[in-house]
């Protein structure tokens, strides 16, 4: 198959694997030396389609350390909105001596897409599109799009764009080589078009593409004119930036801007170090709250037990809640009029797997009391005291997980930071309260 230059590649047999998989493979184990040496150590070709293949951040990895010539050289083999990637990965101080590397159109290309924010669709964009003009007819048509090829990011669609390049139709490569030459374009394109903003979210756009199934969207201003493309390609990576991104925050840390293998240990502390200082002070709430049952806990140490139990099928119950909500409104499933509606649905499954642990939490303790004797003579109400506070907590941990990103959107932040760790934190300490609570109520009368 070519290359993304046009050149063909070595000739590799189904299941072998050529020296561009290989370095791939080992290229996050690799030391910087060893990078390098393998790199160089691959014909043209080979080094040209696994450099096109590398992250913006890797691409920022090799550029600083190549001579100027072979910089240059590189990252002119970039297109725009790749190469803008790059930049923005810079330290701000090189960023104006990387961008005189490029020649002056694609200076000017890169330089526009800067101006954008790097999460916005203007910032993902190419601004190297197959447009039309719609006077054309369709023979002409192919004929430009015949001798711009060789510049374009894609050529899925082509783009009719008036005088004032506002967008007015788009016509896919199918439809032309399927139409009369002498046909109008007008006659031949769609003149609806799904489009974007150039200030839309990335994250809002790969929805978009996914939800219409389409291998490229056009990118239009304020006035409707049309600034560039994004492509299924660029939505892929935006997915799995975004996915990344969410899992971390998820997991109670910083969201990291480089892979786990390519970041320091510093990095690696100060990133997770704020969400467990802020999780220990709020566990450090539980002390507080047992402490105010101290004399329950006197009177009935068999209490202390259960305590693990209790406040982990709590948390446990509100991470998994919080993880499918954060899941469903990242996908767009679920949107902040929908909070009634989960909120019903979660009170019936919360209430259902409470008592799924209660029967358990029941059959267990009767069964070990008859085993061992180990829990007295009190051990019924001691049982249903147990299985009452799982029917509670799992049931608030349930609500509180489910709604809790709920609330964290409704302030204007990213869902996802409603993390595990917080969530059953969280429910950590209301989970002993309602346990104590029912345990004061229910065994008042056996065991004080």
């Amino acid at each position: 198959s070519p290359s993304s230059s046009g050149e063909p590649r070595h000739s590799i047999r189904p299941g072998e694997r050529g020296p561009v998989d290989e370095l791939r493979d080992d290229w996050p184990s690799l030391s910087a030396e060893q990078r390098l040496d393998r790199f160089e150590s691959l014909s043209r070709v080979d080094a040209e389609e696994f450099f096109l293949g590398l992250s913006a951040i890797d691409h920022v990895f090799m550029l600083e350390r190549m001579p100027v010539k072979e910089r240059r050289l590189w990252i002119r083999q970039l297109a725009p909105d790749d190469a803008a990637d790059v930049i923005q990965e810079t330290p701000h101080e090189y960023r104006t001596a990387l961008l005189d590397l490029l020649d002056a159109p694609a200076r000017r290309e890169v330089t526009a897409l800067l101006a954008y924010a790097e999460d916005d669709a203007g910032g993902l964009m190419s601004p190297r599109f197959a447009r039309l003009r719609p006077e054309m007819v369709v023979g002409e048509a192919i004929r430009y799009l015949r001798r711009q090829a060789e510049h374009l990011e894609t050529i899925y669609y082509a783009y009719v764009l008036d005088g004032q390049q506002r967008l007015v139709g788009v016509v896919s490569f199918r439809q032309l080589l399927a139409s009369a030459g002498d046909r109008p374009l007008l006659e031949v394109m769609q003149p609806e078009v799904i489009a974007v903003p150039d200030t839309m979210d990335q994250e809002e756009v790969a929805q978009v593409v996914a939800e219409n199934d389409l291998n490229a969207i056009p990118v239009i201003d304020a006035e409707g004119r049309m600034k560039g493309i994004v492509t299924v390609d660029d939505v892929v990576d935006v997915v799995h930036e975004e996915a990344t991104e969410d899992m971390q925050k998820v997991g109670g840390m910083s969201p990291f801007d480089t892979p786990y293998m390519h970041t320091s240990i510093l990095t690696l502390i100060r990133k997770r170090a704020g969400w467990l200082a802020v999780l220990f002070l709020g566990e450090m709430l539980t002390a507080s709250a047992m402490s105010g049952f101290e004399n329950e806990i006197l009177s009935a140490v068999v209490l202390a037990l259960f305590v693990p139990l209790i406040i982990s099928s709590g948390g446990n119950s509100g991470s998994q809640a919080s993880t499918l909500i954060i899941r469903a409104m990242a996908l767009g499933e679920v949107t902040l009029r929908d909070w009634w509606r989960v909120s019903r649905r979660e009170l019936v499954t919360g209430l259902s797997l409470g008592a799924i642990l209660a029967l358990i939490g029941l059959v267990r303790i009767v069964g070990w009391e008859a085993l061992s004797g180990a829990y007295g003579e009190h051990y019924l109400p001691l049982a249903f005291t147990v299985g009452v506070s799982l029917i509670g907590v799992v049931t608030w941990g349930t609500l509180a997980g489910a709604m809790l990103p709920f609330i964290i959107q409704r302030l204007g932040f990213d869902p996802a930071s409603a993390s595990a760790p917080l969530v059953a934190t969280m429910v950590d300490v209301s989970g002993l309260v309602i346990y104590f609570s029912v345990a004061r109520f229910m065994l008042a009368g056996a065991l004080w």
